[in-house]
């Protein structure tokens, strides 16, 4: 993207906006400490959060066993640490064949009198730093877990038409007449402001209706447990689980008073169950591809959604027709596929390749005979719904296809790393219109409680804080690791607590060997399997070598073109040449001056900024590609513009003199960088696209391999023949950056190329900054850990998949 108009718009938005990176930053945390000073006023005292769900130790096909670990965390970590296996407690394990539903409360009782303790009187501890005793108290924040889990914990039932937790009474929906099915069809029209044009629509929804109605009201938790007073716990009534209070389903969704609530401070809380986005993001996909798909048994668009589309809604289009014969036909909708374009669809995914680590492979999901996909586990999902929706649904037409688009923009925006408050405020603005606009498009069974429950989510991230330290993708793959310590299938609690107790001790025994010694503490991350060398000898900035190559190494010999290109480029990018003080002039710069070698060696991988970079011959024929390239330039007018491209070698370049004098260029062929030209840009949503027979006219190859980051690029489904041509881009973030937003450094490229003036922030209808969109983390959860050069990334959540179906 180019145009120095961007740029100052970032600039001036980073500095005045207030960053969310960590759930300190967010108001619960910071109202928490207002109300409670003496508690935050000792740094010792830690937060916690805690998470349960269940998963079977067998197979699918063995007999029905439902076993629950409730895992407790801290908050009191740096971003790196936080939300990791080894700060990850295993409290205690529920042994039932079944799902304990509301008796959880009977086998969470000595965690919380371990939690009432440790806040009134706390527990004498060692700190090793200052070798002093002190006296340590926590408090419970919050709980984490799927929908089921959230009415188990919070003792508000998710199911029925009261399901929403915020909404309760207030909320508006209503049993289907022929699908029999609770839909929040026409619920949210409700959250948009009092003069919203949607709001005195008669057509477009539930018909003859003008929708009056303020936004629910958020209760306080002294508002809550007033209403909770006639209501009593499982453990002061054992037969809770079997009845239900008056007014269960009409006025109210309570199944009992959570044992939460005894903890003191637990009505100050903000926020005291988390809304999973996780398995919100996996359900709402479902959703919309088996209905856009029109996958038999799975489709929201069938006969009795068309039957019920004529009861609520004026949609002649969508209503049964009745033929010759007297049977009833389901005309064809404007937001499903044909057969034809889905194979089109299935064979886009057939040939999707993505870089390493990214992500499972898609591809064998694809049944290309029967046109559909199948087997997409949650992080499936979670790419697909962010960053692959956009080209599955540009086939529509344009009124279909926008909404969903900005939904997608809407929880790839609300996923990242870094929050911005004032952003989500208009998220909070802006999920209605989406999901108003969706209800114009989609019948009314399509709109279950997953489809309400976005709604909600930008408020819980303003106020808890990023999603990634409050939903279940790191504990779902805990769950797997549990799984896999069961050895004795008769004892599988047993077999957990063995494991778990061995591999504590483990880790805690690690803290005692030289930071050296390579351990389960110290390991390296994927795309960190190197030392960061101390180069203090190294004089210039440029010199020190960052990343680390791989793979053989060739030789060969540059040209007189090649050699002057990438001295110039080396001298334009040198800090200490375009900044001289009187310190620089060393033997660093004579070794400038000299020129670089002839002779240089060049390598197919490249291990730099976490990201594992193949070149493009490297990457044929295998299942993922990883030689996708973005770099940031400069044009003479200093415009700004990213640069994408295919890097096709890995040069390390050698200057003469007594030091070790090297240099990592990777030598790119890349895309005409021109606006609309050779590289485009939406103008309202930001989808970058490339024109792959479009390529930069000058010889200027060469970046730093410290400014890459990685892309991949899609091609477009073959139905559109407009983006033939095209190729969307699709930025990645490094796997193990957790707290940075990831900013592309800045090369310096003889170029000179129009500027266009984006769309300003205020002409975005539903979306938020398209800058954001493209700098924040796509693959915020990451995949587990393969082997270097392994061609199928397997997906790692695999607990129990009854888990996800509950939410459904």
């Amino acid at each position: 993207m180019s145009s120095a108009g961007h740029m100052r718009w970032h600039k001036e938005k980073i500095a005045k906006s207030d960053v969310l990176s960590h759930p300190s930053d967010a108001e619960a945390w910071k109202h928490f400490d207002r109300v409670h000073p003496s508690f935050a006023a000792e740094p010792h005292n830690i937060r916690l959060g805690l998470c349960t769900d269940g998963f079977t130790p067998y197979s699918q096909t063995a007999t029905p066993y439902s076993c629950w670990p409730v895992i407790l965390t801290p908050y009191n970590l740096p971003p790196e640490m936080c939300m990791t296996t080894p700060f990850m407690f295993l409290i205690l394990i529920i042994p039932r064949p079944h799902n304990p539903k509301a008796n959880i409360d009977i086998y969470l009782q000595p965690l919380i009198d371990d939690l009432k303790l440790l806040w009134e009187e706390g527990v004498l501890t060692y700190d090793i730093s200052i070798k002093q005793n002190f006296l340590l108290r926590a408090a419970l924040l919050w709980t984490i877990g799927d929908f089921p889990a959230y009415g188990m914990l919070s003792g508000w039932s998710t199911v029925g038409k009261l399901a929403c937790p915020y909404c309760m009474e207030n909320s508006k929906a209503f049993t289907l007449k022929h699908g029999g099915k609770n839909t929040w069809f026409d619920c949210h029209r409700m959250f948009l402001n009092a003069n919203h044009q949607f709001r005195r629509n008669k057509e477009a929804f539930v018909k003859n209706r003008i929708e009056r109605s303020p936004p629910p009201p958020r209760l306080s938790g002294d508002e809550i447990l007033q209403r909770l007073s006639n209501i009593p716990t499982i453990i002061d009534y054992p037969m809770l689980s079997e009845s239900k209070f008056p007014g269960y389903g009409v006025q109210h969704n309570w199944i009992k008073k959570s044992i939460f609530w005894t903890l003191p401070y637990w009505k100050t809380n903000l926020i005291r169950h988390n809304l999973d986005v996780m398995h919100i993001e996996k359900n709402f996909l479902d959703n919309i591809f088996n209905t856009i798909m029109d996958v038999k048994g799975k489709s929201k668009d069938n006969v009795k959604a068309r039957m019920d589309i004529k009861e609520f809604c004026r949609q002649k289009n969508l209503e049964l027709v009745t033929t010759t014969d007297g049977k009833l036909m389901k005309p064809k909708a404007p937001y499903s596929f044909t057969l034809e374009q889905k194979r089109m669809i299935c064979q886009l995914f057939k040939g999707l390749k993505m870089p390493d680590g990214y992500g499972s492979n898609i591809s064998r999901c694809v049944d290309l005979k029967s046109a559909r996909l199948f087997g997409l586990k949650s992080h499936d999902c979670h790419i697909i719904m962010e960053v692959l929706l956009p080209i599955i649904v540009s086939m529509l037409p344009d009124y279909i296809s926008n909404p969903l688009i900005e939904l997608s923009i809407f929880f790839k925006d609300l996923c990242s790393s870094k929050l911005n408050e004032n952003a989500l405020r208009r998220y909070e603005d802006n999920i209605p219109i989406i999901l108003c606009k969706l209800e114009k498009i989609f019948p009314p069974g399509f709109f279950d409680s997953m489809e309400h429950l976005p709604v909600h989510l930008p408020y819980e991230a303003r106020v808890g804080g990023p999603v990634q330290y409050r939903w279940m993708y790191p504990f779902e793959r805990y769950l797997n690791k549990l799984k896999k310590y069961v050895k004795n299938k008769a004892r599988p609690e047993g077999s957990i607590c063995e494991a778990y107790l061995s591999q504590e001790t483990t880790h805690f025994c690690s803290y005692y060997f030289e930071p050296h010694v390579r351990s389960t503490r110290t390991k390296m991350g994927r795309n960190m399997d190197f030392d960061v060398e101390e180069q203090s000898h190294v004089t210039l900035t440029v010199f020190r070598r960052q990343g680390k190559p791989s793979g053989k190494c060739v030789e060969r010999y540059l040209n007189d073109l090649e050699i002057n290109t990438a001295n110039l480029y080396v001298l334009l990018n040198c800090e200490e040449v375009q900044n001289p003080d009187n310190k620089c002039f060393d033997k660093g710069l004579q070794a400038l001056a000299w020129g670089l070698m002839r002779k240089v060696k060049t390598w197919p991988i490249y291990i730099v900024n976490e990201f594992r970079f193949h070149t493009k011959s490297w990457s044929e024929g295998r299942k993922t590609e990883n030689c996708g390239v973005c770099v940031r330039g400069n044009t003479h007018e200093e415009d700004e513009c990213d640069y994408y491209g295919i890097l096709n070698e890995v040069l390390d370049l050698e200057y003469p003199g007594e030091d070790e004098n090297f240099v990592c260029l990777f030598n790119c062929q890349w895309y005409d960088p021109v606006q609309n030209r050779g590289t485009r840009v939406h103008p309202v949503y930001g989808l970058v696209d490339v024109k792959h027979s479009r390529r930069y006219g000058k010889f200027d190859p060469f970046v730093l391999a410290s400014q890459a980051i990685q892309v991949y690029f899609s091609k477009y489904p073959s139905g559109r023949r407009d983006k033939q041509d095209w190729l969307a881009v699709i930025k990645t973030k490094a796997r193990g950056i957790i707290d940075q937003q990831y900013i592309v450094a800045t090369a310096h490229q003889e170029d000179e190329m129009s500027s266009y003036m984006p769309v300003e922030i205020e002409d975005m209808p539903t979306t938020t900054s398209t800058i954001e969109m493209e700098l924040e983390d796509v693959n915020s959860s990451t995949s587990s850990d393969e082997e270097e050069n392994q061609d199928e990334s397997e997906d790692t959540l695999e607990s129990d998949e009854n888990s996800f179906d509950d939410s459904d």
